[in-house]
């Protein structure tokens, strides 16, 4: 697996990207998108490092926010993510999203499941 990217909970994405402009050297901003299977507005930065960190707003992570948790989940990328979702069950995690495509990847799927390292998002590669 490769990492693909760091998950950050916000309550607002333009204001996220503000605060990321300042501490952070971006590369690129996508377009912020809704993504009804996820029920949440994502929107994907890359900063200049190749980092890429995905603005996470909606109902699904205002708990989180709430809280003032802002890390959400780190997603890895998998050429087996069914084989990749069977290992992590076996080894204890707990299907929290089982796979559905994402708008965000071009309809590649993910599933996101719940490991001893907290919530783990994993993207089919390309």
């Amino acid at each position: 697996m490769k990492l693909h990217h760091i998950g950050i909970a916000t309550q607002s994405i333009p204001e996220s990207i503000e605060k990321l402009k300042e501490t952070a050297e971006v590369g690129s901003i996508g377009d912020i998108v809704f993504d009804p299977e996820q029920n949440a507005e994502l929107c994907m930065i890359e900063i200049k490092d190749g980092t890429n960190i995905e603005l996470v707003s909606g109902e699904v992570v205002s708990g989180l926010v709430k809280k003032g948790q802002r890390l959400y989940h780190l997603c890895w990328e998998t050429d087996d993510i069914e084989a990749q979702i069977k290992s992590m069950v076996k080894e204890g995690g707990l299907i929290v999203s089982p796979l559905k495509p994402a708008v965000q990847f071009n309809r590649r799927r993910v599933a996101f499941v719940m490991t001893s390292l907290g919530l783990t998002e994993l993207v089919e590669a390309e």
